[in-house]
């Protein structure tokens, strides 16, 4: 089975994504977040905010935010912080909030 940090593949039963596994007949699980991360802070604020929505609710809550969104209606709209600064920021999503990140 292929495997990944924080992901695990079991075939029939779902897919195991941080503390959460995704399955078939299981809970709800909901993939949010901005459409591209803006700025440490604002990626940190919206997903504390998840973070305790999705506890309050019971949800299996995935961060989900584009580092580099090149699909962008203007072509002078921000695009992200790009690739390695971008994954800094998720890395920091993961380890502060406790949120699988996508």
């Amino acid at each position: 089975m292929p495997k990944s940090e924080g992901l695990e593949l079991h075939w029939g039963f779902g897919v195991r994504i941080g503390r959460f596994t995704v399955a078939p007949g299981g809970p709800l699980f909901v993939v949010a977040g901005p459409c591209v991360i803006e700025s440490a802070d604002h990626a940190l604020g919206v997903a504390d905010e998840l973070a305790r929505i999705g506890d309050r609710l019971n949800l299996q809550l995935i961060f989900k935010s584009s580092f580099d969104k090149a699909n962008r209606t203007s072509g002078g709209s921000p695009r992200g912080p790009g690739l390695d600064e971008g994954l800094a920021i998720l890395a920091r999503v993961r380890a502060e909030t406790g949120l699988p990140v996508l």
